[in-house]
């Protein structure tokens, strides 16, 4: 198979598309004949022409909302908010329109529309350009929410995605766009390094949404994780020696609710990470659904390394992350009961 980064994953994950299903098409802010502010886009519009692969006008409301009546056409677009900290003109389409177009018509209509965005920091993109805001639309019924960390899992999920009846909001960690990412916040890998993080099959292929990885097994505690958290988690879970079973979620909604209480019922503690602040984070959910399933089977507090709750500080995001010392530090917490 041949390595790719993120980008190319995704990128190859939408040309499959493209070439497979006639009523997929790509548009948004720049993601025609320039390909997209991250080059996730690049190479289709002259591939497939630009009645298939076209620019928008800055109006992210505009860009979901037409998205909406193509999906209740029976079009599959495919939409790219710049970034995420962008997409909250468009929460009204999303929320809604879309999320509830099956619900208020009988099943008549739907809307199988992909809404992507690079979310979260590492860019040094300051308090507009950083944001991890997928607790909002995991809170919305009638929306999926999708967050991978690696390639592989990046073109399976999105092309399934694309493929699905119902909206998804397809998250991408920028973090690690590029390039391996060694779990540290003293150590960052510079977003356009240009290095491969995995092997990714060409063609079509996809993985499930809804289902949750078990990337490392262990017998001492459960570590929930996603997007950029789980190469921190990794590195805390090497470095700490403890054996820390994680997990990586890969879809927020619909969750893996089977996965996770099947380990923390055997491991008996969790210790929940994501790089969004702390309150009302999708933290919060995941420790309330561990707590009402697994209550019996705790033998210490639910423990949540999170972003602080401030806005997004600039010249200090390294700070901002959680990184493999404070997850370490909770891991090391969890174990003392």
């Amino acid at each position: 198979m041949p390595s790719m980064n993120m980008i190319q994953a995704l990128n190859s994950a939408m040309d499959v598309m493209l070439e497979r299903d006639p009523d997929v098409l790509i548009f948004g802010q720049d993601v025609g004949y320039f390909g997209g502010v991250f080059r996730c886009t690049a190479g289709l519009q002259k591939k497939y022409g630009s009645k298939r692969v076209f620019d928008a006008p800055i109006s992210e409301g505009g860009i979901v909302g037409a998205a909406v009546g193509m999906g209740a056409y029976g079009l599959r677009p495919v939409v790219e908010i710049q970034f995420a900290d962008y997409i909250y003109p468009a929460m009204d389409q999303l929320t809604s329109e879309a999320a509830r177009l099956r619900y208020r018509s009988g099943g008549e209509f739907s809307a199988p529309i992909t809404v992507r965005t690079p979310c979260g920091g590492g860019i040094y993109g300051g308090q507009t350009h950083s944001q991890s805001p997928e607790a909002m639309f995991a809170h919305v019924c009638g929306l999926k929410t999708v967050m991978p960390s690696n390639p592989y899992d990046a073109k399976g999920l999105l092309i399934a995605a694309i493929e699905d009846d119902d909206p998804v909001v397809f998250f991408e960690p920028k973090r690690i766009y590029n390039g391996p990412f060694d779990g540290h916040h003293d150590r960052p890998v510079k977003p356009w390094a240009g290095h491969a993080l995995g092997e990714v099959p060409d063609g079509y292929y996809t993985v499930p949404l809804g289902r949750a990885n078990v990337l490392r097994p262990g017998t001492a505690v459960t570590v929930l994780c996603y997007g950029t958290m789980v190469h921190v988690c990794l590195a805390a879970a090497a470095e700490s020696g403890i054996d820390a079973e994680v997990i990586d979620l890969r879809t927020l909604m619909p969750l893996d609710l089977e996965t996770i209480e099947a380990s923390v019922r055997k491991t008996g503690r969790c210790v929940i990470v994501h790089e969004a602040t702390r309150t009302c984070g999708f933290g919060a959910e995941l420790s309330a659904q561990v707590q009402e399933a697994c209550f019996i089977h705790l033998e210490a507090p639910i423990e949540r390394v999170t972003g602080w709750d401030t806005p997004y500080p600039l010249a200090h995001e390294w700070q901002y992350f959680p990184g493999p010392a404070r997850v370490s530090e909770a891991l090391t917490r969890v174990m003392e009961f």
